[in-house]
């Protein structure tokens, strides 16, 4: 089957795996590609790796446009998505009003699962609301490092650990069975990250690139945006 091929923030994977077949019913192609943290993704086209279609954060995708890389008239929003908490699904759900419940929260879990802190949206987050929280250092050791948010919470599925939480694109949480949404972050340390898709400039097949985009953006599509932690 003839596929077209994403580089894309793991925030949209589920959204992406959501519209599969009806982009299939509709042009007749697959989807293909890798999801991941954005700036490894975004690194990957400017290193030429071949894609169709990019859905990274606004900001990135802006960029990359700017450089020629992906065609500036083909950008489209398609949603907000917060960072968000996350439990396994058989553990009590935490409720985080304030800094000061965050900082408990994490102080009191043995085991902290995380996207890369440096390469993704939701894994720079993390990193800088430690250290806001005056708990860097404390927790470093319990923290659990993985490529993306969604083989964090994946691992935080399978966790061993007493009292594991995660932090990650609430997309990503919801999209992994084995976990719950545990709430947002606290006003502060809360972050809404809007998500962008664009044609690469080199797009082998263009015109199915924007037909997907039209999924992922159109009304139509605006209740399984919002199952899967896309606000408008």
């Amino acid at each position: 089957m003839t596929t077209v091929n994403i580089l894309s923030g793991g925030a949209a994977q589920g959204l992406v795996r959501g519209l599969a077949e009806a982009f299939k019913a509709q042009t007749g192609f697959g989807i293909d590609g890798e999801f991941g943290a954005v700036g490894v993704m975004a690194d990957k086209l400017r290193a030429g790796t071949p894609a169709d279609l990019v859905i990274l954060t606004q900001a990135l995708l802006a960029n990359l446009a700017a450089a020629k890389l992906v065609a500036p008239s083909s950008v489209s929003d398609v949603g907000r998505v917060e960072t968000a908490l996350a439990v396994r699904s058989r553990d009590p759900k935490v409720t985080v009003k304030t800094e000061a419940d965050l900082r408990d929260i994490l102080r009191s879990a043995d085991a902290i699962y995380v996207p890369d802190t440096k390469a993704s949206t939701a894994g720079r987050h993390v990193a800088k609301v430690l250290d806001q929280l005056g708990i860097a250092y404390e927790v470093t050791s319990r923290l659990r490092i993985f490529p993306n948010g969604a083989t964090a919470m994946r691992e935080l599925a399978m966790s061993t650990a007493a009292r594991p939480i995660g932090c990650t694109q609430a997309t990503e949480i919801i999209a992994t069975d084995g976990i719950a949404l545990s709430g947002s972050l606290p006003p502060g340390c809360e972050l809404v990250t809007m998500y962008t898709a664009g044609i690469a400039a080199r797009a082998v097949h263009p015109k199915e690139a924007a037909a997907l985009i039209a999924l992922l953006t159109g009304a139509d599509q605006k209740d399984l945006r919002q199952r899967m932690g896309f606000a408008s």
